[in-house]
């Protein structure tokens, strides 16, 4: 069965400074997006697609293309204000940002015809996460039947700085019920903090890696358009992806398995979080995990 990667690629970096997805963390230059496609093309993947924007196309294709065309068949999707928008549409004149992950995959739909898994270019998920995503869409017939990879909470939460998570509620039978946005975690002593909740850190989130079957892109199609006639004024509204899954769970358009792994996550969101990804990505080599070359272990 032929298996898509879309990696989330077109943000802005606004926390971390700059372009966290072109930001070096391994010995050799590669970048996290690197041991992520690699990972995912051990685990069967056989197509990556990029969502990325215009204004970084040549620093997006000299770079991490270059290495990555080499490995698999690659594919780029252009996720700018303008897409996918109605001609009668006025973007409001004070938008900046992009429209949000929602959107980042709409823009795929042209280039992603099978299952797929999408996942942010910045987070690193581990080899585990893909073989049990990959597992799943290769096993899956249902076309309303889609996948989340959780991690604990705890082990998301960078040392420095506030995030917002997805956390997920899940049945006994280990189908996804919610995902409730969370905002303003952040670590408090031996605990956790949060601007809406109480947080144990045992909390399953949600980390942007999902498996998908073709059927999302009409859903994501049908939500986009409720979401503009909704935000059409709003400067900073987002269609946010675990949003949409949320509302289609519980209108009962999809079901969707809620899958664990043994692999660790981190990822970049302030600049203080490089070091610790560097630490961890050297750890994993030490171990025999990946080569200090990486693109020549495969």
């Amino acid at each position: 069965m032929n298996l898509t990667l879309a990696v989330l690629a077109a943000g802005m970096g606004s926390r971390y400074g700059g372009l966290k997805q072109m930001d070096p963390i391994g010995p050799s230059g590669e970048f996290i997006v690197d041991y992520s496609i690699h990972d995912a093309i051990r685990a069967g993947f056989d197509k990556v697609v990029f969502v990325i924007r215009k204004d970084i196309e040549d620093a997006f294709k000299s770079t991490i293309g270059a290495r990555i065309e080499k490995q698999v068949r690659t594919v780029y999707a252009f996720q700018e204000l303008s897409t996918a928008l109605p001609q009668s549409f006025a973007i409001p004149a004070d938008r900046k940002k992009p429209w949000g992950t929602g959107h980042a995959v709409l823009v795929c739909a042209d280039a992603i015809h099978e299952p797929c898994a999408v996942i942010n270019s910045d987070d690193f998920y581990g080899r585990d996460s893909y073989t049990v995503l990959a597992d799943f869409l290769e096993a899956t017939t249902d076309e309303s039947h889609y996948a989340m990879v959780g991690f604990a909470l705890r082990n998301t939460v960078p040392e420095h700085g506030t995030v917002a998570r997805g956390i997920c509620g899940v049945a006994k039978n280990g189908l996804l019920e919610s995902i409730t946005e969370t905002v303003g975690i952040e670590r408090s002593g031996d605990g956790f903090s949060s601007a809406n909740r109480v947080l144990t850190g045992n909390e399953l989130a949600s980390m942007n890696l999902w498996g998908f079957m073709p059927s999302v892109f009409g859903h994501l199609k049908y939500e986009w358009e409720l979401f503009l006639k909704r935000a059409a004024n709003e400067a900073k509204a987002e269609f946010m992806l675990p949003a949409v899954v949320d509302k289609l769970i519980a209108e009962k358009k999809v079901s969707v398995k809620a899958l664990r792994t043994s692999s660790p996550w981190f990822g970049m969101t302030n600049p203080a979080d490089k070091e610790k990804v560097v630490g961890e990505i050297g750890s994993l080599i030490a171990l025999g995990k990946y080569s200090r070359k990486l693109w020549q272990s495969l």
